[in-house]
């Protein structure tokens, strides 16, 4: 099989399109609007995809004056600022967005080579590490489109680019399944706690007195009567493999991936011990919503300093994980933050949180329901592990042709 050999530059010359977003002076803060036309920041890109529900928007008007900067379907938007090694095709439907500020938009319809194909193809080690090398910046990576028009580039004719990315994105389409079942399982959750704890429509509601909001025989209490916070931690003589949760590999509701270290080689914020049934929540930036469950976890699974990890002692981790996670309680959270670049809470301010506790009856039903959803969800979150480490695995034979297509 013959491949080109190129750069990403030469290879969009003629017809494909490297561009950046518009410049700060062009999109101010003020030009954001409630309901409009999207506008994707590297914020907005995550596990190869656009996150519709954090993305931010501008007016019709706004997007007609920055009209140059509208995303093209099947376009590549990568960050060109942090996390450069992200990036997410667009689909059709999101075409006619805006590349945000601190974007890149990456056009490649119409040369030798597919989006699909380069998708794939920024994912490979040597790619990211590239990049990383040739950005500037040392507290924070700058990817100009300069440098990304030099990235050097490899690829075969388009009917084997094809099937390189039909292979690929078969795993990714079963892993976009699997999440959105998810999704799904987490949702069902959450609503019938809203339906019984937060409006009050719990079986038996019809013969209950509620005074002041409260129904008769629940109790309004401090996290701390529920749950320890903090209870255990790694001594500095512990000598081991341990699997360590880092705050950014934490994202609302989800572990993303966990890193490997001997402990004497990890970073020394690696000391929270978690167990099956804990909750993790980061202590910076609650508005974030950094939390996820600790389901079934390794013995060796260890966490940041910089969570709070709340195990619960008096009420089922089901109905604790929804308690805190309400808008009600992140409110609470960001209005006990301290510190201005970097507001924080601290593990008392989880303590003294409250939470209306119900009856052990209705607590035990809502458990009955929601935990066999929440060993749902970490059986998909699982396949999904082992789906991407055979896509992984996959990925760079099929780029260098060692796995004939």
């Amino acid at each position: 099989m013959n491949w080109t050999v190129s750069t990403l530059g030469a290879t969009v010359e003629r017809h494909g399109l490297i561009q950046s977003g518009p410049f700060g002076s062009q999109l101010h803060q003020s030009d954001y609007v409630n309901d409009g036309i999207p506008v994707i920041m590297p914020k907005d890109i995550t596990e190869g995809r656009v996150d519709t529900e954090t993305v931010a928007r501008v007016s019709e008007e706004t997007a007609t004056r920055l009209s140059r900067h509208q995303m093209r379907p099947r376009s590549i938007v990568v960050p060109r600022r942090g996390e450069i090694s992200k990036r997410a095709l667009v689909r059709d439907d999101q075409a006619g967005w805006l590349c945000g500020t601190g974007c890149l938009q990456i056009v490649v319809e119409g040369t030798p080579m597919l989006p699909e194909y380069l998708y794939y193809y920024m994912e490979q080690e040597q790619v990211v590490r590239w990049l990383e090398q040739h950005a500037v910046g040392t507290t924070m990576l700058n990817l100009s489109a300069s440098i990304a028009a030099d990235l050097p580039v490899r690829y075969p004719v388009a009917e084997a680019q094809v099937r390189i990315a039909d292979i690929l994105s078969a795993y990714d389409d079963l892993i976009e399944n699997n999440r959105r079942r998810m999704a799904l399982l987490e949702e069902a959750a959450r609503q019938l706690y809203r339906e019984w704890f937060v409006r009050l429509r719990f079986p038996g509601h019809e013969h209950t007195r509620i005074t002041n909001g409260v129904p008769e025989g629940w109790k309004k209490k401090h996290l701390s009567d529920l749950a320890d916070v903090n209870k255990e931690s790694l001594s500095s003589s512990y000598d081991g493999e341990i699997s360590y949760i880092d705050i950014s590999s934490v994202t609302p509701g989800s572990i993303n991936e966990t890193t490997h270290f001997n402990f004497r080689d990890a970073p020394s914020r690696a000391r929270r011990v978690v167990k099956h049934g804990d909750i993790i929540w980061s202590c910076v930036r609650p508005n974030r919503r950094s939390y996820a469950v600790i389901w079934q976890p390794p013995l060796n699974l260890v966490a940041s300093t910089g969570f709070a990890v709340i195990t619960p002692t008096r009420v089922p981790t089901s109905f604790l994980l929804q308690a805190s996670t309400t808008d009600q309680f992140v409110g609470y959270l960001e209005n006990h933050a301290r510190g201005a670049a970097y507001p924080a809470v601290v593990a008392s301010d989880f303590e003294r949180a409250e939470v209306l506790v119900p009856r052990r009856a209705l607590l035990a039903a809502f458990n009955d329901v929601v935990e066999p959803l929440l060993t749902q969800a970490h059986t998909l979150r699982l396949q999904n592990l082992q789906l991407r480490a055979a896509r992984d695995l996959l990925l760079p034979r099929l780029m260098s042709g060692e796995i004939a297509v």
